[in-house]
């Protein structure tokens, strides 16, 4: 009998795991904003993986004889100054931009949630030590901490992921600590506690994993302050070479030709509008889904 109990016991449970899934996803089609941009950021995955192997042209080899040619049929989105495929970079640069966005966001998640968890848990002089910091940060706009710090490091890719990430740290610290604070009030934390469990296990085993949807609708909101702050950083010149198809760096370089050949602006300028709506839509989406203060 009880080998029977522990062949249905994981069935039963991957069961219920599987009943989540399916009542998260009827929730979330109903929201269609958040459903298209869902499907519009999983398409710019996808050519972020495949998309160097499939664009028509090489992004970075010049063509003098197609200099500044305005959309057609053989080149979608026009060339640029250089005669490249304005369409081919703009695909390849999607990698660039995605990876260094989300990486800085990544980064500055980890350390902002560790530092939550702990502040909203043993407050006292922690919290007041922690907060006071991020206090000072959020005097500072993002943009300008970010270029502060780009200016100190010096430009670079690696750079433009530590200043975005630097600025996302206090955010994440911010919103975790108030979800530990409700948190760890609640009646099975208490009991938790009533039996001896270890600060530790408190944290990672009970609190931490109900702060994790509070964090995933403010990580992929943050992605497209990121990808704006990244794209900005590069038109400045701070972070991807001039060369190089970063969508930052794109429009840099076509701001000379705004007046004579306004493609060269505007098709990067709305790739980089669409994909911070999107990651906007979508973090509304989750919001409304996954919090249930938000549910009608």
């Amino acid at each position: 009998m009880s080998d029977v109990q522990t062949e249905i016991m994981p069935e039963g449970a991957v069961s219920k795991k599987e009943g989540k899934l399916s009542n998260f996803w009827k929730d979330f089609r109903k929201k269609k904003p958040a459903l298209i941009s869902f499907y519009f950021i999983i398409l710019l995955f996808i050519i972020t993986l495949i998309g160097p192997y499939i664009v028509p042209y090489d992004p970075a080899a010049p063509d003098y004889n197609k200099v500044l040619e305005s959309p057609s049929l053989q080149h979608l989105f026009g060339t640029d100054s250089f005669g490249r495929d304005i369409l081919s970079r703009l695909a390849v640069g999607a990698r660039i931009s995605l990876t260094v966005s989300i990486s800085a966001v990544l980064l500055g998640a980890l350390v902002g949630t560790f530092l939550g968890l702990i502040s909203g848990f043993f407050g006292k002089w922690v919290d007041r030590a922690i907060m006071r910091v991020c206090d000072v940060l959020f005097a500072f706009p993002d943009l300008i901490l970010a270029i502060g710090i780009v200016a100190i490091l010096g430009p670079g890719l690696k750079n433009v992921v530590i200043a975005v990430a630097f600025f996302s740290i206090p955010s994440f610290a911010r919103i975790v600590r108030s979800a530990t604070l409700e948190t760890k009030e609640m009646l099975f934390v208490e009991a938790t506690r009533s039996i001896g469990a270890s600060n530790k296990r408190m944290i990672w085993k009970h609190i931490f994993p109900e702060t994790v949807p509070t964090i995933i609708v403010y990580f992929t909101m943050k992605v497209g302050t990121a990808i704006l702050a990244a794209a900005s950083l590069s038109f400045l010149g701070l972070g991807a070479e001039p060369s190089s198809p970063d969508w930052g760096a794109m429009l840099s370089n076509s701001r000379d030709y705004i007046d004579s050949s306004f493609h060269l602006v505007f098709f990067p300028g709305l790739i980089i509008f669409l994909t911070v709506l999107a990651f906007n839509l979508l973090g509304d989406g989750l919001r409304d889904v996954l919090d249930p203060k938000t549910k009608d």
